[in-house]
């Protein structure tokens, strides 16, 4: 995510998780030089950052653990997350997340409740590099400068599930299947708002942007502009052999889900069916302190059209994530703008080097620092249909370039620091290969990649 001033107090948040205390069932005991954790336990960090178009964020973050009797520790019994923030002008992260393979016998139970705000979601057109994109275009000041808004529209998203999954007889494979709710609201970047205390250059042009050229040229169709539901059923099939699940040293992670929204569930002509299939492997270099990891994933339109407010949505069986945007950004190809590659179906991937170099026991509490270094990167193998009829001949070239798409590519490093094996405090910069996927990319959150 590409910020203007961006202030990030997360090294903070460390310390206020350890001092702010930890409620526990029963007394911690050694072993292997850890303190294995019983009980409940909770980590609680603030949300907080600066971006000169959306404001001063504001807020926090607390994750319940329960152990139970330690047996399981690493792995906890169940995980309660709560993330409450705001930015000053109008975003915000509203969200209940809850995972447990013990509330339901035999099953693993999954659900989330979000609201998702957001005044300025990139948008930077269709198909990758066919899609011609501009930085100079939102660099205040320059000769070619027209809004720091101009590849950006609001969204607000509405997002509720519950996934089921459970093993296949005494096997390595599982199903899921899950419900859920997804109502997405689309529109013009709200500038009165974001104009709201601004002065000179601060203020943004009331122009067009992307978003609005698509709609005016009737790429976006009138259907779809405004946004609207995504109702949906996930079936799925995995095989997981991780030994660890927030952090694998060791196994495999494969799955194949179906994404269906039809237009019974509530969604009128926007009904649709996607698919997914992803690989990951993990294997130790060095035990416990070492080790190499790669994903590969792809996902596309089975029967039906996607609309364009859902092509971005990654599909996956297990998203601890907030958002679930690509590609670009945070969560699949770091380094490159989000939301920059945008097809009926891509692929991507990241290959990755894990190096816990430092651990350590602080107020009862266990602390490793990590190091990764990545490569990432993505390509649309199916573009979007759409008709330039409504495009002004003059324009074509500005905006469209036929034929371009190919490989983007990304690589950059990062740290972590993980309080008792499940809270990870994650940062990563990213830099793009190439100018059309933007510069660079540094993103503050939480937890692996995957």
């Amino acid at each position: 995510m590409r910020t203007h001033n961006r202030l990030v107090l997360i090294i903070f948040g460390l310390f206020f998780s350890l001092f702010i205390g930890v409620v526990q069932g029963q007394e911690s005991t050694e072993q292997d030089s850890q303190q294995v954790k019983e009980g409940l336990t909770f980590g609680l960090l603030p949300a907080i950052s600066y971006n000169s178009d959306l404001g001063v964020q504001y807020g926090g973050v607390v994750n319940f653990f329960q152990f139970g009797d330690g047996s399981t520790y690493p792995k906890y019994r169940h995980s309660l997350y709560f993330e409450w923030s705001r930015y000053t002008r109008g975003s915000g992260i509203n969200r209940v997340f809850y995972d447990s393979e013990y509330l339901i016998p035999g099953l693993r139970l999954t659900a989330d409740l979000a609201y998702l705000p957001d005044q300025a979601l990139d948008f930077y057109g269709f198909n990758g590099y066919e899609a011609v994109y501009h930085p100079t275009w939102e660099e205040t000041g320059h000769a070619d400068y027209r809004s720091r808004m101009f590849y950006r529209h609001q969204r607000n998203t509405f997002r509720s599930f519950v996934d089921l999954q459970g093993a296949i007889r005494e096997t390595d494979f599982r199903w899921i299947a899950g419900l859920g709710l997804m109502h997405n609201s689309v529109a013009s970047v709200d500038l009165d708002r974001l104009n709201e205390g601004q002065e000179g250059d601060d203020i943004l042009p009331d122009i067009p942007g992307l978003y609005d050229k698509y709609v005016e040229w009737g790429i976006i169709p009138d259907n779809e502009k405004d946004g609207g539901w995504s109702n949906n059923i996930k079936l799925g099939l995995i095989y997981d052999t991780r030994d660890f699940e927030p952090n694998p040293m060791d196994g495999v992670w494969s799955e194949i889900v179906f994404f269906a929204a039809p237009g019974f569930l509530g969604n009128g002509d926007l009904g649709f069916t996607r698919i997914s299939a992803t690989h990951r492997h993990y294997f130790t270099l060095i035990k416990e302190k070492l080790s190499f990891v790669y994903r590969v994933s792809g996902q596309g339109t089975l029967f039906g059209k996607t609309p364009f407010f859902m092509q971005p949505y990654m599909i996956t069986s297990f998203n601890p994530s907030v958002t679930a945007d690509g590609l670009g950004g945070a969560k699949n190809v770091r380094g490159m703008v989000r939301n920059r590659v945008v097809g009926d179906a891509v692929v991507f991937g990241n290959a990755e080097i894990r190096w816990k170099f430092y651990r350590t026991v602080v107020l009862k509490q266990n602390i490793y620092l990590a190091l990764n270094f990545f490569t990432d990167g993505g390509q649309v193998i199916r573009g979007i249909d759409f008709s330039k009829d409504g495009v002004p001949e003059e324009e074509r070239e500005l905006y469209f370039d036929p034929g371009a798409e190919k490989l983007h590519l990304t690589a950059g490093a990062g740290l972590r620091i993980v309080l008792n094996e499940n809270i990870i405090l994650a940062s990563d910069h990213g830099r793009a290969f190439d100018s059309r996927d933007g510069e660079s990319g540094t993103y503050i959150g939480l937890n692996y990649l995957f």
